[in-house]
């Protein structure tokens, strides 16, 4: 998406030092191109040697003919056959934290699913610590703390969604935050997982829903009251029942909007229809996001673009909502505690919770 002039320099310029924090990020939607052209080189899928950039990236992108999550969601497939690898899970993930902590990012949760990289004989347990061994690395790197969010997935059955929340459990304190549900929100209704979140939550897993993206404000209610819920992932329409606005600002569950996919997805068919000013502005914890860097084609920083061009956002907005990241994080403590403490005193610094 082109950007439009009336972003000053000055605010980009400080837009770029903003200290971030990334709540919502995909692993498999965050390739770079020249990564997936040499993981299909090592896997002699000689076919995308000579294939540039553009047009890799005609296959790994969407744009704004696309038409509905359905469609963003097919992007995913070209990828994942070179994703099934110890080595490119780590890989990719090593490199999705460089490419965070080039943009300020001080903390960020990369979300997946262990069951999509299975395909070539690999278990649920490798994948996540092939994933969370990149991560670790990449933090060590980088600075950037990085933490895992393990997805179920709605088109899976009951018994291998069992599966993954056990390993998940498994790996919790060992760099695994949180679960997660995700795919066809249309298609499957999240009453259908109420066993298996209720299995999460004896296991002391922390849970987030996508919701309220591809389906209505009723799906958001049930992921908050049936499955658990502390935070929702995009819960763009549940600007369609008030009551469901006052459940979640009562339950102080927080919000990870991604704004350039939501777009993308037609959750809301256009900008002047995007709820997340209205949802700040009532006093609902919302979080900004990228969702998928190279499916989306974003950064935070555009995110944050995005929202001062065509929401009316304000930079004490920008402050506001980089603090409630923070403070919804699923870091363990003391490390949270010390997070939103470093966060404050670099807001503060420059300038951001002024006017």
């Amino acid at each position: 998406m082109t950007m439009s002039d009336t972003v000053s320099g000055a605010d980009r310029a400080l837009l770029a030092k903003l200290p971030k924090i990334e709540l919502h990020v995909h692993l498999d939607g965050s390739i770079k191109p020249d990564t997936l052209r040499a993981l299909a080189h090592e896997t002699g899928a000689w076919k995308l040697q000579d294939v540039t950039n553009t047009e890799l990236l005609a296959h790994m992108q969407a744009d704004e003919q696309c038409e509905s999550l359905s469609e963003y969601l097919s992007k995913f497939s070209f990828v994942l056959p070179y994703l099934q690898t110890a080595e490119a899970l780590e890989r990719v993930a090593y490199e999705l934290v460089e490419q965070a902590a080039a943009g300020q990012v001080r903390y960020m949760e990369v979300r997946f699913a262990p069951l999509l990289h299975t395909a070539n004989g690999m278990s649920i347990e490798s994948v996540i610590e092939a994933v969370w061994s990149g991560l670790s690395r990449g933090e060590q790197a980088f600075g950037t703390i990085a933490r895992a969010v393990v997805i179920c997935l709605r088109s899976h059955d009951e018994k291998r969604n069992g599966e993954v929340i056990e390993a998940a459990a498994a790996w919790r304190g060992r760099g695994v935050v949180a679960v997660d549900l995700a795919g066809d929100e249309a298609s499957f209704p999240p009453e259908q997982f109420e066993g298996l979140f209720g299995l999460a939550h004896g296991l002391g897993l922390p849970v987030t829903i996508h919701a309220g993206e591809a389906g209505g404000a009723n799906n958001v209610r049930v992921a908050i009251e049936k499955l658990g819920a502390t935070r929702i992932g995009h819960g763009v329409r549940m600007q369609e029942d008030e009551a469901v606005i006052k459940l979640v600002k009562e339950r102080g569950v927080a919000l990870e909007m991604c704004p350039l996919s939501n777009m993308q997805t037609k959750a809301v068919p256009d900008w002047s229809l995007y709820p997340l000013r209205r949802y700040l502005e009532e006093g609902i914890a919302v979080t900004v996001n990228t969702d998928n860097m190279t499916v989306s084609g974003t950064t935070l920083q555009q995110e944050f673009e995005l929202l001062l061009e065509y929401c009316g956002i304000s930079m004490r907005q920008v402050a506001q909502m980089t603090m409630n990241a923070a403070r919804a994080a699923f870091l363990e403590e003391p490390l949270k505690m010390a997070l939103v403490k470093r966060v404050a005193k670099e807001l503060t610094l420059l300038g951001f919770d002024r006017e």
